[in-house]
């Protein structure tokens, strides 16, 4: 089984179960797969240095967009950081040429707000959290918004409404990629009741 990395971008003000959830649950099934690393999951920041997410919490990403190496995965999360970045040219830049060549791009919660920024959602369906479906609309008008569920997959992009939701996405991710056996072993050793996603 070849390895896929995953990168999960930090910045200021990143919602912490937005990274964190996904991070928990491609690490877990990693770990449960003795002999074997389905996946290599790397915390990727624009600067070297710590980001503070939301809350205060302080995290040291292992590499910078100039130094990770290519994605197969990339995960964009949420939080207020999202806002700032939506104007920030290099990691637009960054998002768009790790999706060309990625397998899958996935966005947790207000994430989705950056993958439409890089036009990645165009003639595409789509969610995010609830609150900011009306600026989703406004990023993406050729994007059918999603509401009320808690992701959408449309392929190789896909989006997760609220923060916790992330979690579901990213278990829906193992079983189309290793299997619903995996999924489920991965949700059991998590704790994560089966049947969320």
């Amino acid at each position: 089984m070849a390895t896929r990395n995953v990168a999960i971008l930090m910045f200021d003000d990143v919602e912490v179960l937005d990274f964190a959830g996904p991070f928990e649950v491609f690490s877990v099934t990693s770990e449960l797969n003795k002999g074997e690393r389905p996946f290599a999951v790397s915390t990727v920041a624009e600067h070297p240095g710590a980001v503070n997410a939301r809350n205060g919490l302080s995290v040291n990403p292992d590499c910078t967009i100039s130094d990770c190496p290519p994605p197969d995965i990339l995960i964009v999360p949420g939080g207020q950081g999202t806002r700032k970045l939506i104007d920030n040219s290099a990691v637009i830049n960054w998002i768009k040429d790790c999706a060309r060549t990625a397998e899958l791009v996935l966005s947790v919660c207000t994430g989705s707000l950056l993958l439409a920024k890089a036009g990645l959602l165009e003639g595409l369906e789509a969610t995010t959290h609830h609150q900011v479906l009306d600026l989703l609309k406004e990023l993406a008008p050729n994007t059918t918004i999603i509401e009320n569920q808690r992701f959408v997959d449309n392929g190789k992009i896909i989006t997760s409404g609220g923060i916790a939701a992330g979690i579901d996405m990213s278990l829906h991710v193992v079983g189309k990629l290793l299997g619903t056996a995996q999924a489920e072993q991965t949700a059991e050793h998590m704790g994560y009741k089966i049947g969320n996603w």
